[in-house]
């Protein structure tokens, strides 16, 4: 990686480019290799300071902390995780969360620690009698909205203890608001499996995230604190293609209203004791605690350092000047959004991807394969056009 500051220009002899990447994260730095190894020209730019985008991790206290929450690989494609080991040993970390309600601690994902603790129940016939009891008391039949497939799936006890609450926190909406599709990743087992993910493939890249796309990017020219939309003429003009993975509004310019995102605030702290919580992750899931969970970052690497970091994260609102996390998909803003895309596929130099590109909820495994299927695409053209 040939990291450099500030903004390129066409003066002084800067190279053109076949293709301009704006966004070193996941999407950005796959794309990049993927046709820098095909023998193209690539420059990657980014308006933050470092390369990784949200997976980006730093060492503290010899700890590596995920600076924009945390994230665990995980997929079932075993092309996708081939492709992530090129670059980064991972460890077996397995994700099993922890959710804290009112100091009651229960098992996540939900299953037979979970159904015990809360009813007494010792068998899974037991624990799905009680689950229907729920189901059927609540007389839903076609879930419409969050709330009622949360109670079709797990019943109401589950839900107001452990879903509604963080749920409202995190989304800044009732959960009666909300789109169904929402909780449907949401695993409930009748065994006492507390993998959440319970994934083929799963795991941290040993020593962080930032180091295996420091490794995708080898190579590759990256510049940092450049941002697109302010000098989006003279960059455009250094390349042939433009891959963009930022907000598809602000690319238009907002021109028919903002669209809706979710961003996260985190507290990060230092503490003088080798375990605070006693894993990774532990969820709050009453509306009354403000943050919905802390994050111990040593232990996604089974740390033993004698001091340890924790992060406590807020849900917020998106607002200019703060970082959008996620695309709020309920039904205003995916019509909304129908109209930048029918604006994105009029562009003939720039093509959008990512989740801030294609303003839909990726897991870090559907982002790789993405940008490898964009990649092989756009080098299919080429080789068409040959």
């Amino acid at each position: 990686m040939r990291q450099k500051e500030g903004v390129p220009t066409s003066n002084g002899g800067t190279a053109h480019y076949q293709y301009l990447v704006v966004g070193a994260g996941l999407f950005g730095a796959a794309f990049a290799q993927q046709v820098r190894a095909a023998g193209k020209s690539v420059l990657v730019i980014d308006r933050r300071s470092h390369i990784g985008g949200n997976v980006y991790t730093e060492e503290i206290e010899g700890i590596q902390v995920h600076r924009y929450g945390a994230h665990i690989f995980h997929t079932n494609d075993r092309s996708v995780w081939e492709y992530v080991n090129r670059f980064a040993e991972f460890n077996r970390y397995t994700n099993a969360p922890v959710a804290n309600y009112r100091g009651e601690l229960y098992s996540l994902p939900f299953n037979m620690y979970t159904f015990n603790k809360l009813w007494g129940v010792v068998t899974p016939r037991e624990a799905e009698a009680k689950i229907r009891e729920q189901r059927e008391a609540a007389g839903i039949t076609e879930p419409k909205n969050l709330e009622e497939q949360a109670i079709s799936l797990v019943g109401t006890d589950i839900y107001e203890r452990l879903i509604k609450g963080y749920t409202e926190k995190q989304w800044g909406r009732p959960c009666s608001e909300l789109p169904s599709f929402i909780i449907k990743r949401l695993p409930v087992r009748f065994t006492f499996d507390n993998n959440y993910f319970n994934a083929r493939y799963q795991g941290i890249p040993v020593g962080g995230y930032t180091r295996m796309v420091e490794r995708m990017l080898d190579g590759v020219e990256v510049r940092l604190n450049v941002d697109y939309l302010q000098h989006k003429a003279e960059l455009d003009a250094l390349a042939d293609r433009v891959v963009y993975t930022g907000s598809v509004d602000a690319y238009f310019d907002d021109c028919y209203g903002p669209l809706s995102y979710r961003s996260v605030r985190f507290e990060t702290e230092v503490l003088d004791t080798p375990n605070f919580q006693g894993n990774a992750v532990v969820n709050y899931t009453d509306r009354e605690t403000p943050f919905t969970r802390i994050i111990e970052h040593k232990f996604f690497e089974f740390g033993t350092q004698p001091k340890t970091v924790i992060s406590r994260e807020y849900s917020a609102e998106w607002r200019p000047g703060m970082e959008p996390y996620y695309p709020v998909n309920d039904e205003k803003n995916s019509a909304l959004y129908e109209q930048y895309k029918a604006l994105a596929d009029r562009e003939r130099k720039t093509v959008f991807g990512g989740r801030l590109g294609e303003y839909r909820y990726y897991d870090m495994d559907a982002v790789l394969l993405s940008a490898l299927q964009l990649a092989e695409k756009e080098l299919g053209k080429e080789g068409e056009q040959a």
